[in-house]
Order: structure tokens, then C-alpha cells, then sequence
């Protein structure tokens, strides 16, 4: 999962208060705060699937949302950007054949550039939603409740249960699940 954002280019605010990373911020203020980013700001949301995931590992689909997020925001700006901000060490220049901006990575972006911290938010309520929605499909994985992190109740649902066409085959337990 990636986003990409472009903070008050619809209504002149540039920075929103309280932004931060989306790991900090409790449900009820993070979706506050998207409710805002997604009226303010121009954005795109982009995912990598599963299989794309066990195709080419996490970190190359990673960098593939990215490339696939920022084309987007590209497309609905009618620009390309002037310079893409990416939270971590690594940007997908060099690392993914359609990247074609400038970036430059941020240790720790999404706590302190205001447009890290926006996407942060978009990106992680999105994913959040798309697991609800695989928990009313797949209940006994409690997706509700765990977003997909690999809590303990979820090892065992995948153990009792099997994987789904949302797990992604390269991640270990999955795959000695599979064997099973």
C-alpha cells in the first residue's frame, strides 16, 4: 500500500494541524485527519497484490506502489511532480524501470513532512478498510481487529484454517501452512 499527497492545493491550507505519523495518532483523530487530507489535498492511493508481492518480495512491490501512486498523482495534477518526499532510506529511483521523478528519502518522514504524514494517513486508513472488508469474506482471521499484522490469533486461524487468496504465499507461516 502507497499514497502519495499533495497537501491545500484545493483549498490554499497548506499544512493541516495535527499531522503525524499514522502510527502515532489514534483511530478517531486519523480518520479525522483523512477526512480533511482527502477534502484539502490532491492524492492518489495505490496497492501491490499479493501475488505481485510473491512475484518480485515486499521490498520491489513497495517501491512498485510508490511508482504506481505517484504516476497517478501525476496524471490528476497534469504535472509530473517537482520533487517526490519518501518516507525511509530508499527511493524506487533505480529500483523500479517506470520510476521518473526526483525523491528524496526522509528517515522517519512520516513524523515530520507534513505530506509524508498526510500519506501516511491515507495509506494506512485505506488498508484498514480493505481489511475490514476481507473480514467479513474471511471472519475467522479477525482482519477486523489485527489489520492483517501477524498477531498470534491470526498464526492460528492460519494454521487451523489455511490461507486465503489475500495471503501472500512468500510470507514463511503461509507457506509451511501450505505444506501442510
Amino acid at each position: 500500500m502507497a499514497a502519495a499527497c499533495v497537501l491545500g492545493l484545493k483549498d490554499g491550507e497548506a499544512v493541516l494541524p495535527g499531522l503525524n505519523d499514522s502510527k502515532k495518532l489514534s483511530p478517531k483523530r486519523r480518520a479525522g485527519l483523512e477526512k480533511a487530507i482527502r477534502s484539502s489535498s490532491v492524492f492518489a492511493i495505490a496497492v501491490a497484490e499479493p501475488d505481485e508481492i510473491d512475484r518480485v518480495n515486499i521490498f520491489q512491490a513497495t517501491m512498485l506502489a510508490m511508482t504506481r501512486c505517484v504516476d497517478e498523482l501525476a496524471h490528476a495534477l497534469a504535472a509530473p511532480p517537482e520533487m517526490v518526499l519518501i518516507d525511509g532510506n530508499q527511493t524506487p529511483e533505480g529500483r523500479c524501470a517506470d520510476w521518473r521523478w526526483p525523491a528524496r528519502a526522509i528517515v522517519g518522514g512520516d513524523g515530520i513532512e507534513p505530506a509524508i504524514s498526510a500519506a501516511s494517513i491515507l495509506a494506512k486508513e485505506h488498508r484498514d478498510r480493505l481489511m475490514i472488508a476481507a473480514a467479513e469474506r474471511h471472519p475467522q482471521y479477525g482482519w477486523e481487529r489485527n489489520k492483517g499484522y501477524g498477531t498470534k490469533d491470526h498464526m492460528e486461524a492460519l494454521r487451523l484454517h489455511g490461507p486465503t487468496p489475500l495471503h501472500r504465499r512468500s510470507f514463511a507461516p503461509v507457506a509451511q501452512a501450505t505444506l501442510l
